[in-house]
């Protein structure tokens, strides 16, 4: 057996494993590889293993970069199956359409105003490539096992990420596989726990925050802190936003905030299309999560919805203070640009940061007190406060990660620390060993693994 780490190793981007029987191939995740230049223009380079060759598809869950290459594997020839949970069906389809919509929008603005290298630029795929990847799906319930080939089958089990995530266990070859996927916290706002393995022999665990711990601050706190800073100086408070859950655990604080009065009455806007049609995955998957349906809808009840470009235009330049969740999460794409452009240079407004910035993209770059910013060719100063409220994070922590481990019966053979920058994994190797003795590594981009 063979493992091909083909993206997500020494990044946090691009998730990709192949792993490589006498006869099939299974590819763990096809994400898009985010952030740095040169990590984004992998995406337009071709796999190392040619799509027609890869039999399955195993999706841990709907995310950009666990999923945001799919319709460039099915351009390319693959013609097998991709199984999934119910709600990562949903949300992948969502993902990538909102994907290709906006690399066609940034395409054609570049066209038009002249900013991009290439002539003409041109999307990594349209949306009707996006289209042609719903056909593949395969929907299957957690703990369920599934028979691939006749010595090879898989299960699912809940991560707690977002909606659907889910880890994978392989049986192959009598070795058994453990992904791990991303790995929610413990202790999750609006998931429930993540289940944790019992056995494996090899185990691929990702690696996100292997370095560090999430405080233990109080985050409804910081975040009335920040409302309330903000507003009462005349600003804005703009929170870039991951779609999928993100949005709906922001939601949740602020509208417990509202119940509790405890921050103004101003609008409250969200203006992500995308994050609005996910809460209709959250009301067709009450299982999957902590909210009731009455809660949901007295949650929503409470925030503007905004889905057309010309309400978002409206919104920018009301000069009320306001609250308003925009994707994306770390600033690459999407509505939360046009706020910037408009705010980014106003000491009094306020960005609010809620997730994992990955390195190279303008999430990061603010994060670490970048002086200017620069949207659509254009540079614009930085003026506004940034802040991050690290406790909202969907991925687990060090403490987290060591923990999804703590209910192996059994020493496993190995593990490898992916879906992390090289430093995050690289200390989170050194505390496995150091709790429990196991032997762990950090592959590299394009390695190949015999096992």
């Amino acid at each position: 057996m063979k493992i091909h780490f083909l993206g997500g190793t020494g990044t946090v981007t691009g998730s990709k494993t192949v792993v490589e029987l006498n006869e099939n191939r299974i590819l763990i995740d096809c994400g898009l590889f985010q952030g740095i230049k040169s990590l984004r223009e992998l995406n337009r380079q071709p796999l190392a293993i040619e799509p027609s060759t890869i039999d399955f598809v195993l999706l841990t869950h709907g995310h950009l970069d666990h999923c945001g290459w799919l319709p460039l594997l099915v351009k390319n020839g693959f013609k097998g199956k991709i199984f999934c949970t119910a709600p990562t069906k949903q949300i992948s389809k969502l993902i990538l359409a909102d994907s290709a919509k906006i690399q066609e929008e940034e395409a054609s603005k570049a066209n038009q105003e002249h900013f991009s290298k290439h002539n003409p630029a041109e999307p990594l795929y349209t949306v009707a490539d996006a289209e042609r990847v719903t056909p593949f799906f395969r929907v299957i319930e957690p703990n369920l096992e599934v028979k691939l080939t006749d010595d090879c089958y898989f299960k699912f089990f809940p991560s707690a990420h977002i909606l659907g995530a889910c880890s994978i266990e392989l049986h192959a070859e009598e070795k058994t596989l453990i992904f791990s996927g991303d790995v929610g916290q413990d202790d999750d706002v609006l998931m429930h726990p993540p289940q944790k393995p019992k056995s494996g022999d090899y185990i691929f665990l990702e690696s996100t925050y292997g370095n560090r711990l999430h405080p233990q601050n109080d985050v409804l706190f910081e975040v009335e802190k920040i409302i309330n800073t903000t507003i009462s100086r005349g600003g804005n408070v703009i929170i870039p936003s991951f779609a999928v859950e993100r949005v709906q655990t922001v939601m949740y604080l602020i509208w417990q905030l509202r119940l509790q009065n405890r921050i103004p009455n101003v609008s409250y806007i969200i203006d992500t299309p995308m994050g609005i049609r996910v809460l209709d995955v959250f009301n067709d998957n009450p299982k999957w999560h902590k909210l009731n349906p009455h809660e949901c809808e007295e949650m929503c009840r409470m925030f503007t919805m905004i889905s057309d470009y010309e309400d978002t235009i409206n919104a920018i330049y009301d000069k009320r203070p306001k609250v308003v969740i925009a994707a994306s999460g770390m600033i690459t794409g999407g509505r939360v640009l046009s706020y910037l452009e408009r705010y980014i240079d106003k000491p009094e407004n306020t960005v609010m940061l809620v997730g994992y910035q990955a390195e190279g993209t303008r999430g990061r770059k603010l994060l670490e007190g970048a002086k200017e910013v620069k949207f659509y060719g254009k540079f614009y100063p930085v003026e506004a406060e940034v802040v991050l409220v690290e406790g909202l994070s969907a991925h687990g922590d060090q403490k987290d990660l060591l923990n999804w481990l703590s209910e192996l019966k059994q020493k496993p053979q190995k593990i490898f620390l992916v879906h992390g920058e090289n430093e995050a994994a690289d200390t989170l190797r050194t505390k496995i060993f150091d709790t429990y003795g196991f032997d762990a590594t950090v592959p590299l981009l394009g390695q190949v693994v015999e096992i």
